[in-house]
C-alpha cells in the first residue's frame, strides 16, 4: 500500500510518500510544499491545494494520513493551519483518496512506543524504522513520514482485528 502522510502547516507542509508491503517499508519520496510569508492567503492555499494535487497524480496513494490540528495559543496561526488542512483534505476527496486523521499522541505512540516522546526521538525513530541515512529536514517532512507510518502501524492493527 502506498501511503501519502501529510504534516498540515500554513508556511511549510510536509509531505512523505511511504510504501508498507509485507511487514516493511519503502520510502517513495519526501519533500515540502513551502509558500511566503507576505503572499495573499488565497495564493498560499492555492500553492498547498496545486501541491497536493500533483502528489496525488504523481504517487498515486492509496491512502492519506493526515496529522489533527493541535490548537496552541496562537488563534491566528491555528486559522491559518486549519485552512491549510481544509484544502488538504478537499484535495483528497475531490481525487479520490480515502483519508485518515492522527493526533501527535498517536503518530508519537506507533513510532516511538512512547506517546510522549519528545521531537528528537520521534524524528530519530523515522530515521530508524525507515533506514534513512539523515532525519530528513525541515522537521515538518520527517513529521510527514511518521505520520505515513502511523497511518501502516495502524492500518495492520485494523485488519488484524476484522480478521
Amino acid at each position: 500500500m502506498i501511503i501519502l502522510g501529510i504534516d498540515p502547516g500554513f508556511a511549510i507542509v510536509g509531505v512523505g510518500i511511504i510504501e508498507y508491503k509485507g511487514n516493511k517499508f519503502r520510502v517513495i519520496d519526501y519533500f515540502a510544499i513551502t509558500t511566503k510569508a507576505h503572499t495573499p492567503i488565497e495564493q498560499r492555499l492555492k500553492i498547498i491545494y496545486d501541491g497536493i494535487n500533483e502528489a496525488i497524480h504523481k504517487y498515486k496513494p492509496d491512502f492519506m494520513a493526515v496529522e489533527e490540528l493541535f490548537f496552541n495559543n496562537n488563534a491566528k496561526t491555528a486559522i491559518a493551519v486549519g485552512q491549510a488542512r481544509g484544502v488538504i483534505l478537499l484535495s483528497a476527496v475531490n481525487l479520490g483518496v480515502p483519508f485518515f486523521e492522527y493526533t501527535p499522541l498517536q503518530v508519537k505512540q506507533a513510532v516511538a512506543g512512547y506517546g510522549r516522546a519528545d521531537k528528537n526521538q520521534v524524528q530519530q525513530m523515522v530515521k530508524a524504522i525507515l533506514n534513512l541515512p539523515a532525519v530528513p529536514k525541515p522537521d515538518d517532512v520527517a513529521d510527514a513520514l511518521a505520520i505515513a507510518v502511523c497511518h501502516a502501524h495502524s492500518f495492520k492493527m485494523v485488519k488484524l482485528e476484522n480478521k
